[in-house]
């Protein structure tokens, strides 16, 4: 099939595909390569999702360094050694997601009301939504 009569979530597969034939490896001449990656999983479903993610999260464990840009902060704290919370255009705080990810930031940053739980055997935060207003 044509690249255009492709799914949303079909392209954006490709476009990493290609992506990473062009990086290929995560480490050149004992450098790091980087994958710059724009919502990756926007139109994806849970499990491409999670493919995504783990293929990302390989390129990292092999040397390689990976910027994503989420706004799913589940899928942001399952995967992200690192996260950075931005707000109007601001660094609202950085750090481990176990550290940053708080009921008092997530509320003033989203301006909706979130609960953050925290998973004990990973020590992996959750963000459960509780109400617009």
């Amino acid at each position: 099939r044509f690249y255009q009569e492709l799914s949303g979530g079909e392209q954006q597969r490709v476009q990493l595909a290609r992506v990473l034939c062009q990086v290929w490896a995560p480490v050149l001449d004992g450098k790091p390569r980087y994958l710059f990656l724009d919502e990756p999983v926007s139109s994806l479903d849970v499990k491409h999702q999670l493919i995504i993610m783990d293929i990302a999260r390989d390129f990292a464990r092999r040397g390689g360094g990976v910027v994503a840009i989420l706004h799913d902060l589940n899928l942001t704290a399952m995967y992200a050694d690192r996260i950075h919370v931005m707000h109007r255009g601001r660094l609202a705080a950085a750090g481990a997601p176990q550290h940053v990810l708080t009921d008092e930031l997530i509320e003033k940053v989203f301006d909706c009301r979130l609960k953050v739980g925290v998973l004990p055997v990973a020590n992996m935060p959750f963000v459960l939504p509780q109400s617009a207003a």
